[in-house]
């Protein structure tokens, strides 16, 4: 009896053994995943396995994000999923974000997913509008989307109109100009073009490196009052605190940097939660990198050599590619022009004879007309020797005879006339047959040249347009280069810092110079009346000259003290 109750027991106990599990969809900015989890994991059970799934190690920058009842929070890494105020049903939703920004999004961001991710979010933020771009920097800002998109610009690819279904520009900016989609196009293509040898990562970073110089780029922004229940914006970023006038999210009235900041205390958990990690981060940028950050940029700088040397080499293999086929294509193009010559020449030589064998037949009906000028010439002397042998007796008869005779001699001179013509165009035309015949042996000959030139040709094409197969192979054997910064070495990399900025100086003169070339173009086209209060604000901080740091950084000179007590006064 126990034997048999054992074994029921023992299936009862591992069937209650089996974890207890619900289903979760993860949104990312580009994909969707669904996960079993179970019910006692916490946030970081799941958080952890979205980032080993995606191959991201770069996890303090991104967060789980859901929505309930209307309002936006994040997943706390410490409690359990479940115990979250999320929806009961499911799939549960989440969407992994980015919840906290770089300061410098080149030097920051190692990972490649890192990068597209940030990319994605920021290219949605400005095309929702929840980050003020200019209308000139938006153009910009769409060519480097476009060069991530589609790779180098073609003109026999990208022809007219195929940026149709692409979103690239805020409605707002659309709705600010007198322009058609085909003038937006022209100017973003015409950007576009210049992008060329770019990969996509390497555009993406500069859609980045632009962006994160907008005023409200990674920004979040929280009502609050002061002490005086005056209504103001709080916002968060990478840089510290900053506080905002409600109509006014572009220049904040002051600015609190992290690093004077040691206590924070607020009745919001969500937005203590988003300070504290920007504290941290702020703090964290400022020392040593940690040995898992160093191993990342190593990585990536190995990876980044290994992708700029197969990079070089395919655009020696393209460059390859393309010449053998402009020799092809000159080769053909030969060839034709030799085909036609010799078709030229054949129809030359069919015509000559053509011309030789009517030639000979004329010839060959003169001569024989001319014999038979000759046979009645000489008849007609015959005739003219028996009627002078005839004997004419009377009178009458001997003036006929002397008129018939007359009449047979000018006949007889005139068939000696026409028979002598005869006999020199009979010679002529003999000359024109050999000339002719002359003719068509030298067209034989030049068709002869000819075609042993096509085979010539033929042979170089079929050796020439086949890209050769023994292309030097380039291996980076990692082994060989050494990435070993030390911080005693700050001269050599402080010369390479110095150089690095000369370099973005220049490069960011001429971007700012064809920014203001493209304002000054489309500034006839712009309908005034549609200027948004954020179009007049920017407007007018760029009259003045201010931009997102140099506004901080101003403000940020007087000291924190009185810097308190204009925020209470405000």
């Amino acid at each position: 009896m126990a034997g048999a109750i054992a074994p029921r027991m023992s299936f009862s106990s591992l069937k209650r053994k089996q974890p207890k599990t619900f289903t979760v969809r993860i949104a990312t900015m580009d994909a969707e995943m669904e996960f079993s989890c179970e019910v006692k994991w916490k946030g970081k059970d799941l958080f952890d396995l979205v980032c080993r799934t995606l191959g991201l190690r770069e996890t303090w920058f991104f967060g789980l994000q859901y929505t309930i009842k209307d309002t936006v929070a994040w997943l706390k890494m410490d409690k359990k999923v479940l115990d979250h105020d999320v929806p009961t049903e499911e799939p549960k939703t989440f969407h992994f974000l980015a919840k906290f920004y770089p300061e410098n999004a080149e030097e920051e961001l190692v990972q490649e997913i890192t990068q597209h991710l940030f990319f994605l979010q920021v290219k949605k933020q400005i095309l929702d509008e929840k980050i003020y771009c200019p209308p000139e920097a938006s153009v910009l800002l769409a060519s480097y989307a476009v060069q991530a998109k589609y790779g180098d610009y073609d003109p026999s690819v990208h022809k007219r109109g195929f940026l149709a279904q692409e979103e690239l520009l805020p409605k707002r900016v659309i709705n600010l100009y007198q322009m058609t989609p085909e003038m937006w196009e022209e100017r973003i293509t015409a950007w576009y073009a210049e992008h060329r040898g770019r990969a996509r990562d390497e555009a993406e970073m500069e859609y980045l490196k632009i962006a994160q110089d907008l005023e409200m780029y990674g920004v979040n922004y929280f009502a609050i009052r002061n002490k005086k229940g005056t209504e103001l914006l709080l916002g968060v970023d990478a840089l510290g605190l900053h506080i905002y006038d409600p109509d006014n999210r572009l220049t904040p009235k002051i600015s609190f940097p992290w690093n004077e900041i040691r206590n924070i205390s607020y009745s919001d958990k969500e937005i203590l939660q988003l300070c504290i990690g920007n504290h941290d981060l702020f703090m964290r940028r400022r020392k040593a990198d940690s040995l898992e950050v160093q191993q990342m940029k190593a990585q990536a700088r190995e990876e980044k050599a290994r992708k700029q040397m197969e990079r070089q080499r395919l655009a020696r293999e393209k460059q390859m590619r393309e010449e053998a086929e402009r020799t092809r294509d000159e080769l053909e193009r030969r060839l034709m022009q030799l085909k036609e010559e010799a078709t030229m020449a054949n129809e030359a030589l069919m015509r000559s004879e053509e011309t030789a064998d009517l030639l000979a037949e004329k010839a060959q009906i003169t001569e024989e007309e001319a014999k038979l000028l000759a046979q009645k010439a000489a008849e007609a002397e015959q005739e003219m020797q028996r009627i002078k042998a005839t004997a004419i007796r009377t009178e009458e008869e001997k003036r006929l005879m002397e008129q018939k005779v007359l009449e047979a001699e000018m006949l007889a001179l005139k068939m000696a006339e026409e028979s002598e013509r005869r006999a020199k165009e009979a010679d002529q035309l003999k000359q024109d047959l050999q000339e002719a015949r002359e003719s068509e042996r030298r067209a034989k000959q030049k068709l002869l040249e000819i075609t042993s030139k096509s085979s010539y040709t033929q042979s170089m094409n079929s050796s020439t347009t086949a890209l050769p197969t023994d292309l030097p192979s380039f291996n980076l054997i990692s082994e060989s280069l050494s990435f070993d910064f030390k911080d005693t070495d700050m001269k050599r990399l402080s010369m390479e810092i110095e150089k690095e900025k000369v370099e973005y100086m220049e490069k960011s003169k001429h971007l700012q110079e064809q920014l203001n070339e493209l304002k000054t173009e489309i500034e006839a086209l712009k309908l005034k009346e549609r200027e948004t209060a954020l179009d007049i604000l920017h407007n007018e901080n760029a009259s003045r000259g201010n931009s997102k740091h140099n506004t901080i950084k101003k403000l940020t000179l007087q000291s924190t003290k009185s810097r308190v007590a204009f925020f209470e006064e405000l």
